[in-house]
């Protein structure tokens, strides 16, 4: 496995891994670039198939933090950590007491949270080893905690603003709108959707969770290998990344793409063919925001409502891309890349001169 010559390397200054015997941890900290701070990034828990396939996703991952956080304006670099294994059956305290030293190990430079497969209690664990860790229980008003909710506020936010550009609706009643995905992130969405009158189509491998969005929000359910072909207004992918590939693209018939998931397209060029489809894409970087917003603002310290605040500029920072990309004839997730990496490298000369 050549990483130096993996595409999606594309210059991270760290990749580190971290193995414990006594616990079984096996785990891949990336750190694409601290030139706008520490790297940061949450944890991802998940049974990767071969090694070669969990230092893909953790490449990219973290190549996507460095691009939201500096498209939201946080103090952060852009890292991401992996930890290879079945969060369903694999945890252990002591687990991620040997994670949180692997982080402290790098004395900083990067700081990570929770993500799927892990939560406030994995992260609490961490907290036990090193203070290099976010994303952990608050207090009343103080920032912090669970990540998830914030996230699926920003999305929302971002799906109001998509569906306002795109089809020229003021409010999301009867918007109809397919949610893949239905974990901490994508139950908080259908809630926030839900109270506005939204028409809600939900899918997920867990059946259970299925039920629930359906007697909390009277949502409907889709086959998980269906969701993406639904005609409705808005396709809301908020499970795993690359959902959105040749063939996948061809078979959608919404109008708006704007979820949670990270790395939704499979790769950058799939983002022409939305665009030649007819299909706004919210760059996913961009609209999932949120969460790292929670994280940034608990790690330097902040309260609720100043996060809130900063989630609140989201709709503002979409309708930019959209404009932008509408004028230049561009694809947005190609804008939006082109502004990251303008801002990325403009505090880099900065700090040099």
């Amino acid at each position: 496995m050549e990483i130096f010559d993996m595409r999606e390397f594309d210059a991270h200054e760290l990749v580190v891994f971290g193995h414990d015997a006594g616990t079984g941890l096996r785990a891949i900290i990336a750190i694409h670039s601290t030139a706008l701070g520490p790297a940061a990034g949450g944890c991802r828990m998940w049974p990767y198939a071969t090694t070669s396939d969990a230092v893909t996703d953790v490449l990219r991952l973290s190549r996507g933090m460095s691009y939201k956080n500096a498209m939201a304006d946080l103090p952060l670099g852009g890292g991401k950590a992996v930890i290879i294994g079945d969060s369903r059956k694999g945890k252990s305290p002591q687990l991620f007491e040997a994670f949180g030293r692997f982080v402290e190990s790098l004395g900083g430079r990067y700081i990570t949270a929770e993500d799927v497969g892990t939560t406030t209690t994995d992260m609490a664990n961490v907290a036990r080893v090193t203070r290099y860790v976010s994303g952990l229980r608050s207090s009343p008003g103080a920032a912090g905690g669970d990540p998830a909710p914030k996230t699926a506020l920003g999305v929302y936010l971002g799906i109001q603003a998509a569906v306002k550009f795109r089809l020229g609706r003021a409010d999301l009643k009867g918007v109809s709108v397919a949610i893949q995905g239905l974990g901490g992130v994508g139950q908080a969405l259908c809630g926030l959707l839900a109270a506005d009158g939204a028409k809600l189509f939900v899918a997920d491998v867990d059946q259970a969770a299925v039920e629930r969005a359906c007697d909390q929000y009277q949502a409907r359910p889709v086959a998980a290998e269906e969701v993406l072909s639904l005609d409705v207004d808005v396709l809301s992918p908020c499970a795993l990344g690359g959902v959105l590939d040749s063939h996948s693209v061809r078979r959608l018939r919404a109008r708006v793409v704007a979820g949670a998931a990270n790395n939704q397209l499979a790769q950058g060029e799939d983002g022409t063919a939305l665009q030649k489809a007819g299909i706004l894409y919210a760059p996913d970087y961009v609209i999932n925001a949120g969460g790292i917003i929670s994280v940034s603002r608990e790690y330097y310290g902040g309260s609720e409502a100043q996060v809130i605040g900063e989630i609140q500029a989201i709709p503002a920072r979409l309708t930019e891309i959209f404009e932008r990309a509408r004028r230049e004839s561009r694809t947005t997730n190609a804008v939006a890349d082109q502004m990251a990496r303008e801002r990325l490298s403009g505090h880099a000369r900065s700090r040099v001169a």
